[in-house]
């Protein structure tokens, strides 16, 4: 006779209320794992090193609590308010932060490895020496962010806005970034290549001594960009906005700049070596040799 095997025991996930998750605290106890945190106030409290690993944190406020180290490796957290909360140290890789409030958090080296940050704002966050690798971070407000040293190596930040941010030596290698605003940023010494940042507004952006070969370009907005020094290589800037930006010893060599328009931009020293400049406005630009092109665009 055979016998059907038994059906799987479901175990509800526990429900814990900030009181006795606080008591317990106090008692010494960390491991938190596997828990569904909701509509939770615990504003300020100190919970560093905590172990939230896979729960769920759900409608609650966490603003202005002390998350120094704390573990939140896959966990799922929805419409979390954590604003101003220090999570310097803390582990988040893989955890979902869909529509969260992230304003002024301290992230600093972070592991924040496959993070999903959609929809969340960040504004004003500190991520220095983050690691965001592989991140989903589309539509996400990192406005004024500080960024620098970040490692953000194939990240998505499409529609991301990062206006006034700064990026300083981020590594942003093979980055999905299709309209993200950048406008005001400073990218100073980051690395770009084989990113994609079509449609991107760059405009009055920090771009000096960037590495940038190989990079999509392809109708951005470069209007005021400071690309001094700054190796964009085998590049695709084809309709790139480009007015008035400083190239002072830019490397172009093989980039394609099809109908790109360089009025009254500065290429003093600039490598234009196989550079394609078809149909490329050059009004008033400062060539490599100093000479200044008349009229409001010149077509080669």
């Amino acid at each position: 006779m055979t016998h059907s095997p038994d059906p799987p025991v479901t175990v509800p996930t526990p429900h814990l209320n900030a009181a006795s998750l606080l008591e317990r605290y106090a008692r010494g106890e960390r491991d938190f794992r596997h828990l569904h945190l909701r509509r939770l106030d615990l504003e300020g409290k100190d919970l560093r090193g905590v172990d939230l690993r896979h729960s769920t944190l759900e409608d609650s406020n966490l603003a202005g609590a002390i998350l120094v180290g704390a573990n939140l490796r896959e966990s799922r957290i929805i419409r979390m308010n954590f604003q101003g909360a220090n999570l310097e140290l803390a582990n988040l890789i893989g955890a979902h932060l869909r529509d969260s409030d992230l304003s002024q958090v301290n992230l600093a080296e972070a592991g924040m490895r496959a993070v999903n940050l959609l929809r969340s704002n960040l504004t004003q966050a500190i991520l220095t020496g983050a690691n965001l690798n592989e991140a989903i971070c589309d539509q996400v407000n990192l406005s004024q962010a500080q960024i620098t040293e970040a490692s953000l190596s194939r990240v998505k930040l499409l529609a991301a806005v990062l206006s006034q941010a700064n990026l300083d030596r981020a590594n942003l290698t093979g980055a999905l970034m299709h309209g993200v605003d950048l406008a005001g940023s400073s990218l100073v010494g980051a690395l770009l290549s084989g990113a994609s940042l079509e449609g991107a507004n760059l405009a009055s952006s920090d771009l000096s001594r960037a590495q940038m070969t190989a990079t999509n370009l392809l109708n951005a907005n470069l209007e005021g960009a400071n690309l001094r020094g700054t190796n964009l290589s085998w590049s695709s800037l084809q309709g790139a906005n480009l007015r008035g930006a400083m190239l002072y010893r830019t490397k172009l060599s093989w980039s394609n700049l099809t109908g790109a328009d360089l009025t009254n931009a500065t290429l003093l020293n600039a490598k234009l070596d196989y550079t394609n400049l078809r149909q490329t406005h050059l009004g008033g630009a400062v060539l490599p040799d100093g000479f200044t092109l008349g009229g409001q665009g010149v077509d080669h």
